[in-house]
C-alpha cells in the first residue's frame, strides 16, 4: 500500500523493445498482485511513448521493465520521455539480465534499483512498496 494515499500502490509491468521473453515479468506481476498491488500488465514489444502514455492514463507509481536481451538499454529514453511528460514521480524499477556496466548506467539515468535474476520475492515486493510511496508522495498536486 501506498503510505501517503493509503491505496494500492498501482504497478505497470512490461517490456520495452524487441525482447519477447515474458516469463519473468509475468511472475513478477503475480507477485505483486498477490502483495494486494493493483498491477497493469503489457505484452511484450512496446514502444517507449506507448509506455509513457499508459502510465499517465493509468496513474502509476511505479513501472517495471523487464529485459533478458540488452533492451534495458533503452530505459535511459524512457526516463527522459517520463521527465518530458511531467512524470518525473514515476519511480522505474529493471529486473532481468543487465550487465554491471549497464546497471550503473540506468542508475546514472534516474532508475530506482535494478533486481537480477535470484532476486527474493519479499526483497521485490518490498522495494515496490517503497518506491511507490516516494512516487506518491512526490506526485505534482492537481
Amino acid at each position: 500500500m501506498t503510505e501517503v494515499s493509503n491505496t494500492p500502490a498501482r504497478v505497470l509491468v512490461t517490456k520495452i523493445g524487441l525482447d519477447g521473453h515474458d516469463r519473468g515479468s509475468r511472475i513478477i506481476a503475480a507477485y505483486l498482485r498477490d502483495a494486494g498491488m493493483e498491477v497493469i500488465y503489457t505484452n511484450p514489444w512496446q514502444k517507449i511513448d506507448a509506455v509513457v502514455t499508459l502510465a499517465m492514463e493509468e496513474d502509476v507509481d511505479v513501472i517495471g521493465i523487464s529485459s533478458l536481451a540488452t533492451d534495458h538499454l533503452l530505459v535511459p529514453k524512457l526516463m527522459k520521455a517520463l521527465t518530458a511528460e511531467g512524470l518525473s514521480h514515476i519511480r522505474v524499477v529493471v529486473g532481468g539480465i543487465v550487465p554491471d556496466e549497464d546497471e550503473a548506467d540506468l542508475l546514472t539515468a534516474g532508475v530506482s534499483e535494478v533486481f537480477h535474476p535470484g532476486a527474493m520475492r519479499e526483497e521485490i515486493v518490498s522495494s515496490v512498496e517503497k518506491f511507490a510511496a516516494e512516487a506518491a508522495s512526490a506526485r505534482p498536486q492537481d
